[in-house]
């Protein structure tokens, strides 16, 4: 891939050279230029779903057009169109079988009354599921836990596995991998492999033949399909990160495949990481996320289980919990409206663990009106970081909101990556959602919303370790002696529409 780009870059700059060689060939590029933009600006302003970004691409576009015209093609969209289309076309077949999946989760797992009123019909609707009871929520810290869970859940698998993710890499925790489904689909399971085709666009051909070669269906999940539109959308990304075993086990959360992710990297160890292991119900809400997106890869429908089995141990199997998918091609936004909802509803409490800490205006809003109401808002983020850009803009909003009374953390013991939020000691999200524009407006996300005392419990003990191995952030110290520091993270914030 990075060849292709190579020779591509390299075929524009020769076509761009040859064009402005004359005075009149230039021009005429310029005026097809400024003309694009304008057409592009009125684009902006029906389609940006937020004002600030719409004036910010309005203003480049007029102004710079040869080099705004294109990245806006390629990064400004907000709906992923091709998606949508995909969708629609498909309507009648997934709708018909998530209508089933709804009804039967809503007569043979519907909650017993217990959860306050008014806390799950929000999220319901954002995800299109009812929230259900009966399920089991393990949780998983850090990569050994995780990849341990991982690789034996694959091994149970006795008919079909879904496994989806952002990153998968060639190194030892991605060959544990391969040779974890190789296995499965020696032995006869059905196995489907879904990977971006951005974010591992490392991946070799090696590796993916290897796996294909044994059976595995293996699939890029891209974004330059069906439309002309579609072939200018690099932008969006599939952040998902899914194994799902048979229909009866889920595990979801912040890790992908790679050796980073194990506390192998060279610079960012140890890492710091949050999955979730599910059995129930709720687990029908993460198939039919996998099943939508591989149906708008390779637009198959897979012949899968829609029956959840009851989980065995009735005393643990007590939580309320729901899958809650987001993306850009939902009618709403729906990842800012999650975090909205729960953050709005806090009344005592709010911890939030996040790698990325730059939220849009509703959010840092919504986050100030908690703690001026009284609610106790700690929010962790990493003290070391993997993008230097993004933690200066991170910097930027945590001094801002820590003048609401807003107190942040920043996590000391490696780099923290992992997606968690905890309510008034009750209510929990764990997923592959950031508190950032991306996971608001351009990455696929999916988030498990979970209700459950031992759960929240076991939440709260591991972040209260997790501050106590963190540095409360001063926003005055940091502003007395960070003010270059402070002047770049003010300016990347000002970019943050346009990313």
């Amino acid at each position: 891939m990075a060849e292709r780009f190579a020779a591509l870059l390299e075929g524009g700059w020769q076509l761009l050279a040859a064009l402005t060689a004359s005075p009149v060939a230039a021009l005429a590029l310029y005026l097809s230029a400024q003309l694009l933009a304008l057409a592009l600006v009125v684009d902006a302003i029906d389609k940006a779903r937020t004002t600030q970004g719409a004036i910010a691409w309005a203003v480049a576009l007029v102004a710079m057009p040869l080099l705004a015209a294109p990245l806006y093609l390629s990064v400004g969209q907000r709906r992923f169109y091709g998606y949508v289309a995909a969708r629609r076309r498909g309507d009648l077949q997934i709708q018909a079988t998530a209508a089933k999946v709804i009804d039967r989760l809503s007569r043979d797992h519907r909650l017993d009354g217990s959860a306050p009123a008014g806390h799950w019909p929000t999220l319901e609707k954002l995800a299109r599921l009812p929230a259900t009871s009966g399920n089991r929520v393990v949780l998983l810290e850090n990569g050994s836990a995780t990849f341990d869970a991982i690789m034996a859940a694959i091994a149970s698998a006795e008919r079909y596995l879904l496994v989806q993710f952002y990153i998968i890499r060639n190194d030892r925790t991605g060959r544990r991998l391969q040779s974890a489904l190789i296995a499965a689909a020696n032995r006869g399971v059905a196995v489907y492999l879904l990977y971006d085709g951005i974010g591992s666009w490392g991946l070799s051909r090696r590796y993916l033949a290897k796996l294909r070669g044994a059976g595995v269906r293996a699939e890029p999940f891209a974004t330059t399909r069906f439309n002309w539109r579609g072939r200018f959308q690099v932008n969006f990304r599939n952040h998902r990160k899914i194994v799902l075993i048979d229909g009866h086990t889920a595990l979801v959360g912040g890790l992908n495949i790679g050796d980073e992710y194990a506390g192998q990297h060279p610079r960012l160890t140890p890492w710091r990481d949050t999955h979730t292991q599910l059995t129930g119900p709720a687990v029908m809400g993460v198939q039919l996320s996998f099943a939508e997106d591989w149906y708008w890869v390779t637009e198959q429908l897979l012949p899968l289980h829609w029956q959840p089995p009851p989980v065995g141990d009735a005393t643990a199997a007590s939580g309320e919990a729901l899958a809650i998918p987001t993306g850009p091609a939902d009618e709403l936004e729906s990842c800012q409206l999650m975090f909205l909802h729960v953050i709005s509803r806090a009344q005592t409490s709010l911890i939030i663990a996040t790698p990325y800490f730059v939220p849009d205006e509703p959010v840092i809003k919504a986050l100030r009106l908690a703690a001026l109401r009284g609610v106790a808002v700690h929010i962790i983020t990493p003290k070391m970081t993997d993008s230097r850009w993004v933690q200066l803009s991170s910097m930027a909003h945590m001094e801002e909101c820590a003048l609401a009374g807003i107190t942040f953390y920043r996590y000391r013991k490696g780099f923290m990556h992992q997606k968690v939020l905890l309510a008034d000691n009750a209510e929990v999200l764990i997923g592959t959602a950031n508190l950032d524009n991306r996971s608001f407006r351009l990455n696929f996300e999916l988030t498990i919303a979970i209700r459950s005392a031992s759960s929240a419990a076991q939440v709260a003990a591991m972040l209260q370790r997790d501050m106590a191995d963190s540095e409360r952030f001063d926003p005055l110290s940091y502003a007395r002696s960070h003010r270059y520091q402070r002047a770049l993270g003010r300016l990347s914030r000002l970019l943050a529409p346009l990313q």
